[in-house]
């Protein structure tokens, strides 16, 4: 691992294009750096990141996939329905190849349902389900049937939900992060120039 501290992960992820234009229905908001790079250092100072395939479920601009790839995943498959910004995801991993050996990447634009390759960890910041009702169950669901850990960032207020849902699949709640989650005023109707929102991430893994 190249990286000598979180920081300095932070600092890289902070040059990766976002969301050019954002979809309201999609509820496009770009993982924050500082908390893509707490996320992805914690999981490799657990040692699960190195030589190991994931899924970066709705990946958006790739912020933690490409954080995962700069400290030793050996592959990511990035997802995601918008094809806008799967351009935007397939620059920014070229951008970053250019200057880091990282691994390989594969760009699927599809939705997450009809994905079905075997990964070994899925990531995800997936839809809150404020727009598209239960919608967060769909990515849940999806990533419990393709690997044994799963991370996953939720609507902190939705708590009682990802325990029962991890319950009904045989998955266990091994760690947990709260963090308030800014988000840039990016639709007409956002009054304030930034948005606090307070989010779980959720790590489980099968019993």
């Amino acid at each position: 691992m190249s990286f000598r501290s979180k920081k300095e992960l932070e600092v890289v992820l902070s040059k990766l294009k976002g969301f050019q234009e954002a979809s309201f229905q999609l509820e496009q908001y770009a993982t924050p750096r500082s908390i893509a790079a707490d996320w992805i250092w914690w999981m490799a100072m657990n040692a699960e990141v190195n030589v190991r395939i994931f899924l970066d479920a709705a990946s958006g601009p790739g912020i933690i996939g490409i954080g995962l790839l700069l400290l030793g995943a050996k592959k990511i498959y990035f997802v995601d329905k918008d094809e806008k910004i799967m351009k935007t995801c397939i620059e920014n991993y070229e951008m970053i190849k250019k200057e880091y050996e990282i691994g390989e990447a594969e760009f699927v634009t599809e939705d997450i349902s009809l994905f079905d390759q075997e990964v070994d960890i899925v990531v995800q910041n997936p839809p809150f389900g404020t727009k598209e009702e239960h919608i967060d169950k769909v990515f849940l669901e999806k990533a419990f049937s393709l690997a044994t850990v799963v991370y996953s960032m939720h609507k902190y207020n939705t708590k009682r939900f990802v325990e029962a849902i991890s319950r009904d699949f045989n998955f266990m709640i091994t760690h947990h992060w709260r963090y308030d989650f800014p988000i840039k005023a990016t639709f007409s109707f956002h009054k304030k120039p930034v948005k606090n929102i307070d989010v779980g991430l959720w790590r489980m893994e099968k019993r």
